[in-house]
């Protein structure tokens, strides 16, 4: 089902209007500092610190960032962007920080404000400086520690802020709430799908996302006939429904834990043996490996990206498609969240694979795969737009060198940055949804 491109450019119109939505915040301008520090402080711990100490500043994560890539700007190199975290720790944590007192400055307001340009709308926390890394810095997972302690400074950019404040508040996204679900439910129940929502006992948690309720309902009704389609006991729950977590991005932990528990509780409560995460990137991470954290125990079931729990099905010959044929041309654009950090890479080729499709890989794949420029919030961030398009413009050239006339992806930001990308450029390549080719051709 091809995506209404009014609709679309609608929705991209209030993405531009977050920032008037964004309340301030409560934190006090002469206590931004104090809070920072105190979150450096707890996040710092024996690990991080030997990251911190490691650099030999080789440069190698730099020709690995995508916007260092496009903009050759110094101040873009992703170890840089943990210059601040360094000198806290540094000036407090470190066995010569009696020295470094003496010659560091100590941290002000502007240097929070300074470093809000770089963790937040320059870098999506992709992984792929990470991987190249020779000493093994895990750059993103500091950046993200960086992340949270502006975000308790109240120094969260206005547009994620906005989001954020309304799923920690109201619970919901973009004002999607239950109605707005059932509401969904309706239009698909009134194309003759049957849609169990808020059912007591349940083996599958089905989760959605906002951006498939409002945006791309494709991507919904073709999950609705994967789970019909294999006789699976599922449901979606009206209390629970919501995989997107502001929280996660924005760095402000409150919310990240409460939208997380939300999930974890309704699915004990299901006796679900496994939690679906829709395509939405950041989604995975949120719930797979941070929900545990969040919960305090070990989660009671399994978490599955959408795009891995469709190849998992495929391989095991469950799930079985109608090829589309070779005379369709593709190449698997992957979502950063759930391939490089997540390891799903074999999945969703089976699944293409299943489907008959001419797949052809971009020179970058896999783990080495560059980000669409969009993640980690950045495509709700207004003044991350010259770094979103810069992205675009390197991702269009990994897809052009493939000579496919579609790219598919598993991630509802990924597809939101590349259909922006490619409206604002009048690109013809179509930007699919893996879900969306499956269930368009369940055999």
């Amino acid at each position: 089902m091809a995506i209404d491109m009014n609709v679309f450019r609608g929705f991209a119109e209030q993405i531009k209007m977050l920032p008037q939505m964004a309340r301030p915040t409560d934190c006090p301008d002469n206590e931004r500092v104090k809070h920072a520090k105190a979150i450096f402080s707890t996040k710092i711990d024996a690990s991080n610190a030997t990251q911190l100490e490691s650099c030999v500043h080789c440069g190698l994560c730099a020709e690995a960032c995508q916007f260092y890539i496009q903009t050759e700007d110094p101040e873009l190199t992703p170890i840089h962007k943990l210059d601040l975290l360094k000198r806290y720790y540094r000036r407090e944590k470190a066995p010569l920080r009696w020295l470094h007192r003496l010659i560091e400055p100590d941290i002000t307001e502007a240097d929070l404000e300074a470093t809000q340009h770089l963790v937040y709308e320059s870098c999506t926390e992709c992984g792929r400086c990470g991987l190249v890394c020779p000493m093994g810095i895990d750059i993103a997972a500091m950046v993200h520690v960086t992340r949270e302690g502006l975000a308790h400074a109240g120094l969260i950019p206005a547009g994620l802020r906005a989001v954020e404040q309304e799923q920690g508040s109201r619970g919901t996204v973009f004002g999607v709430g239950p109605d707005q679900l059932r509401q969904a439910a309706d239009e698909l129940r009134a194309k003759g799908h049957e849609v169990p929502i808020d059912k007591d006992k349940a083996d599958v948690l089905v989760l959605t996302s906002t951006i498939d309720v409002l945006l791309f309902k494709d991507a919904l009704e073709a999950t609705v006939k994967v789970m019909n389609h294999l006789g699976l006991d599922w449901t979606i729950h009206s209390c629970a429904f919501e995989g997107a977590n502001f929280g996660l991005l924005s760095g402000y932990s409150e919310v990240q834990k409460s939208a997380s528990e939300r999930i974890t509780s309704q699915a004990i409560a299901l006796g679900a043996r496994m939690v679906i995460v829709p395509e939405c990137g950041h989604a995975y991470p949120a719930l797979r490996w941070a929900g545990a954290n969040a919960h305090g125990a070990p989660l009671p079931f399994e978490v599955m990206a959408l795009s891995e729990f469709l190849g998992r099905e495929v391989m095991a010959g469950r799930l079985q498609l109608n090829p589309i044929g070779a005379d369709k041309h593709v190449t698997y654009h992957d979502p950063c969240k759930i391939g490089r950090h997540g390891g799903v890479f074999d999945e969703p080729r089976a699944v293409l694979q299943a489907l008959g499709v001419d797949m052809r890989e971009m020179p970058s794949n896999r783990t080495a795969n560059f980000c669409c420029g969009g993640g980690a919030g950045l495509f709700v961030m207004e003044k991350a737009e010259p770094m979103r398009n810069a992205a675009f413009d390197l991702k269009r050239q990994q897809v052009e060198a493939t000579g496919a006339g579609s790219v598919v992806t598993a991630c509802g930001s990924c597809r939101i940055n590349l259909m922006a990308g490619a409206d604002r450029t009048h690109w013809g390549t179509r930007i699919e949804s893996l879900v969306e080719l499956v269930g368009d051709n369940l055999k």
